[in-house]
């Protein structure tokens, strides 16, 4: 998409085809682009490009035009004023953000044959339907395990074929999506990786649907801007994920930041999930925080009030 999404065209409920195409010719014939985002009961088109060539238009008064409504907010496509309606992501066989609880577990390191195939049938037995594991692992210190890298990537799709579950795993630069690419249903940028904006550009290429982590201490709008990249890409399939932010607290890793689910659920259409589990944080803690996550939602429209948007 080049250039700026600056205002958005609702069209009434209804609007028939031929308003719709009038009002997108009168765009172009300016000199702007358009992109057409048609929902269920409601169309809308955003126009890239300087507004000011429409003010003399009157596009207010256009037939079948309902309102115009500016974009003032750097990220577009993933803004919920552009696509009102809640999105939902295809996973393998599994949809996220829609009315099915959706569960991603697994080891953080794929370091076996025997730990990822144990772990796979246990949480499918458990009623999970995405499996998650590390083959390249970012660590803090050079020294530490990096991931079987392929071969992690090899083990989880022997766990996909013996359980039919999904499966899920971070990238950390553009060899290890060609890699991945091959074996996976879905790739996840980490926290690290959060504004590393080559790499999210790369993941949006992919054609892949992206599970997007939040960084540590990243801004819910930083967030948003980073899922732009990727769908600027022509990659409309992120997921959100908070993780949990770094704070003055010690008692826990991170500090699960819930607040942020409603927020986002307000300002984007995207599916967002959440992580409460995290190293030193005990059980009852993480039961707590999911069933939390699991009704801290945004009752935003139809479609985002009969989400169940947590997982962990």
């Amino acid at each position: 998409m080049n250039g700026d999404m600056n205002m958005i065209i609702v069209m009434k409920p209804g609007a028939s085809n031929d308003a719709i195409q009038n009002v997108i010719n009168l765009v172009k014939e300016n000199g702007l682009e358009t992109h057409v985002s048609s929902g269920n009961e409601v169309t809308i088109i955003g126009v890239i490009g300087d507004k000011s060539r429409l003010e003399h238009r009157n596009l207010e008064i256009a037939p079948e035009v309902d309102k115009i409504v500016p974009v003032t907010e750097s990220y577009k496509l993933s803004n919920r004023k552009f696509h009102p309606e809640s999105s939902i992501i295809k996973v393998g066989n599994t949809f996220i953000g829609g009315d099915e609880f959706v569960i991603m577990s697994g080891p953080c390191s794929v370091e076996s044959e025997e730990q990822i195939m144990q772990t796979a049938a246990a949480i499918k037995k458990a009623g999970a339907q995405i499996l998650r594991g590390g083959a390249y692992k970012p660590r803090t210190s050079p020294y530490a395990f990096q991931g079987l890298e392929e071969r992690g990537l090899q083990l989880m799709k022997e766990a996909k074929d013996a359980t039919g579950l999904s499966i899920v795993c971070e990238v950390t630069s553009e060899r290890a999506i060609e890699a991945a690419t091959k074996y996976v249903d879905m790739l996840q940028i980490g926290t690290r990786n959060m504004q590393n904006f080559h790499l999210l550009k790369e993941a949006g290429k992919s054609g892949l649907p992206i599970l997007l982590k939040r960084g540590m201490a990243a801004t819910i709008d930083e967030w948003l801007n980073a899922a732009e990249y990727i769908m600027a890409e022509g990659n409309p399939n992120v997921v959100l994920c908070e993780r949990g932010i770094r704070t003055f607290e010690t008692a826990t890793r991170n500090t699960l930041d819930l607040s942020a689910v409603p927020v986002i659920k307000q300002k984007s259409h995207l599916p967002i999930r959440s992580k409460p589990r995290n190293r030193r944080q005990k059980l009852r803690s993480t039961f707590i925080q999911s069933c939390f996550s699991r009704w801290c939602r945004w009752p935003y429209g139809r479609s985002a009030s009969r989400s169940k948007d947590s997982t962990f």
